[in-house]
């Protein structure tokens, strides 16, 4: 008989896996509106009979197999980072103290693919459902562009909401959606049930025979049934490993496959049935509410690579690859489940741009897949360092098992180069731009610091010269926000230098994130006194507090002083910088760090200052 708790951990665990349906699956779980239909494009040349029919499938199949349920979920999801996943979270764990740092290149490129990716799938996915409406009637054919941007809109405005409330409700219905799927395909295999044969790897193997180098070109198409992999290990930090691979094997699998096969047994019925085999596999009674259905799985469907983006932008501003934005984290439970608003605000443009100006699922499809491939390759490449050096495996182990799926990758990537001159450069170009960004970024603030390490003296040093040379002492409590306890802020050493005053009370003050949702209020403040007057405090914030530093630190006792939040004063450093010649970056680049670092998030809206009690001391570096 279960206690209350297990029953209770039993209905928690249900429910993540319901929820991760609508979150993590949508992706891959829409992949039936397009795949096969894309398979035989008249591009292709591949003739549609019962050779070519029984090979796609067979690819489909063993590609579900091995890339997904093999690759990702038994092997790859295992490699997270305190819980996160996705390529981000990889390339830190083969680069942690500095080791394989010609690593880091290759997982920034693979991290800036996916952003590429997060932009096209929302809006293939929602176009392509929308596009059913043309087989009810061609009277939605002015309207597609529109209703599919209008969706698109609708889409990114609930996602404030948080990835729990929007799981609640989309998973639901995707879990309608796979049983739907699943009836579809049923449906149609009971009206030729020999198509189950598919599923023996001998008709892949025929179909390579039969049509060569066409018959690799196909590879390009049956990739888009996986490429929801690396946004189901991108989403981990949001669920985590067990909800996933439940799903996964108990739901999604099992129904994608019998809805692949499905289509397959109605083109072998009806050959004319390939410009749209998964809406013509439904009776006509059913198309209707089946677009409708599609509709709402293909904005859930948008909704794998949005929460993946989020995870993998926390990930970069906490790995120093982006500058610091506003992160909302939205559960108690889940660290991994949080909002940015401005990453949330550039994907909704570039989803709508990309529907502008490609049109049609087909001409997105072109532009489709290259990113994914490149991606998967390099976290194998990840993969395989992270089994020799973190798990500890034999080279001849690790190399073996990630030749395999470096084989498949490679196959799948050197299909999908064709569609570089058709579309595929837009997620490629994007990739590079966001890759350029992330390394000036990061390269950027180890210069400033460099810059600003020679413009103060260790805050030991500094207190010392307190006690030997005769200074002014104003009245008030002034606090610097220090990182750094060792180090002097340079606000303060800059005015000191200057104006030889300083507070009759300081207070150095750094603030930290935990790992956990709440701080309790007995360990939420750390004291240390470093000298008469002179105090270092930590203040200590869950990841779901908002970071007010006033609230925390009032009423704190500092000896026999008592801090009153609306007395104290709080200085910051703000430095203005200047592109030079100087040994560094490129003098395009130390440009855009200039303006990313005068645009960033600043402290005082960060730790909710009054800004009236705010005095930013301005320091002129050049890098």
């Amino acid at each position: 008989m279960q206690t209350e708790t297990q029953q209770s951990t039993h209905s928690s665990q249900l429910a993540l896996t319901i929820a991760a349906l609508g979150v993590v699956f949508g992706d891959i779980g829409t992949s039936p509106l397009y795949s096969l239909k894309e398979s035989f494009h008249h591009s292709h040349n591949i003739s549609l009979d019962a050779t070519s029919i029984f090979g796609v499938l067979s690819l489909i199949f063993w590609s579900l197999i091995i890339v997904i349920s093999f690759k990702y979920v038994f092997f790859i999801l295992k490699a997270d980072n305190k819980g996160e996943g996705g390529i981000l979270a990889l390339t830190n764990l083969v680069t942690k103290n500095g080791r394989k740092s010609k690593l880091l290149i290759f997982g920034l490129f693979g991290t800036a693919l996916l952003y590429g990716d997060g932009m096209i799938t929302p809006a293939i996915s929602v176009l392509s459902a929308v596009e059913g409406l043309s087989l009810i009637t061609p009277v939605f054919d002015p309207y597609i562009i529109p209703i599919t941007i209008f969706i698109l809109v609708l889409l990114f405005s609930i996602q404030r909401f948080g990835t729990s409330l929007v799981g609640k409700v989309f998973g639901p219905i995707t879990f309608v959606w796979f049983m739907v799927l699943g009836a579809l395909g049923i449906y149609n295999i009971l009206k030729y049930p020999e198509i189950i044969a598919a599923a023996n790897p001998y008709y892949a193997v025929q179909f390579f025979i039969a049509n060569s180098w066409n018959g690799f070109l196909v590879l390009g198409s049956v990739f888009l049934v996986i490429t929801g992999g690396e946004a189901l290990y991108s989403d981990l930090g949001h669920f985590g490993r067990r909800p996933i691979t439940k799903a996964w094997f108990s739901i999604v699998l099992p129904c994608l496959i019998i809805n692949y096969f499905g289509q397959g047994a109605l083109l072998l019925k009806n050959p004319e049935a390939v410009r749209n085999p998964f809406f013509l596999m439904a009776p006509n009674w059913a198309l209707t509410p089946l677009v409708i259905l599609a509709t709402f799985a293909t904005v859930i469907a948008s909704q794998a690579l949005i929460t993946g983006v989020f995870s993998l932008t926390l990930q970069a501003v906490q790995s120093r690859f982006i500058s610091r934005v506003r992160i909302v984290h939205t559960s108690e439970h889940e660290r991994g489940q949080i909002y940015i608003r401005f990453m949330n605000n550039f994907l909704m443009i570039s989803c709508v741009l990309l529907v502008l100006t490609f049109k049609t699922s087909s001409a997105l499809a072109s532009a489709y897949g290259i990113a994914v491939t490149m991606t998967m390759g390099i976290t194998t490449l990840l993969f395989y360092y992270y089994l020799k050096s973190v798990m500890k495996w034999k080279k001849i182990n690790a190399f073996l098992l990630c030749g395999l799926f470096l084989i498949i990758d490679t196959a799948f990537f050197g299909a999908n180069v064709l569609k570089i001159m058709d579309g595929g450069w837009v997620p490629i170009a994007i990739s590079i731009a966001i890759v350029t960004l992330m390394t000036t970024w990061r390269k950027g603030r180890y210069i400033l610091e460099l810059r600003l390490f020679h413009k103060t003296i260790p805050l030991e040093k500094f207190i010392n010269k307190l006690q030997s040379e005769p200074h002014h002492v104003a009245p008030g409590t002034a606090i610097y926000l220090n990182g750094n306890i060792e180090k002097t802020p340079y606000a303060l050493f800059h005015t000191y230098q200057h104006f030889k005053t300083i507070h009759e009370r300081l207070i150095f003050l750094s603030v930290v994130t935990k790992e956990i949702p709440f701080v309790s209020s007995k360990e939420q403040i750390r004291v240390v006194k470093l000298h008469d007057n002179v105090y270092a405090v930590t203040v200590n914030f869950g990841y779901l507090e908002s970071q007010d530093v006033p609230k925390a630190i009032d009423k704190i006792k500092l000896d026999e002083y008592v801090i009153n939040a609306d007395e104290m004063l709080y200085f910051l450093g703000k430095e203005k910088i200047f592109a030079t010649k100087l040994v560094g970056m490129a003098l395009w680049r130390e440009k855009i760090f200039a303006f990313l670092n005068h645009n960033a998030l600043d402290a005082t809206r960060h730790f909710n200052l009054p800004p009236k009690q705010v005095t930013e001391i301005g320091v002129q570096v050049e890098i």
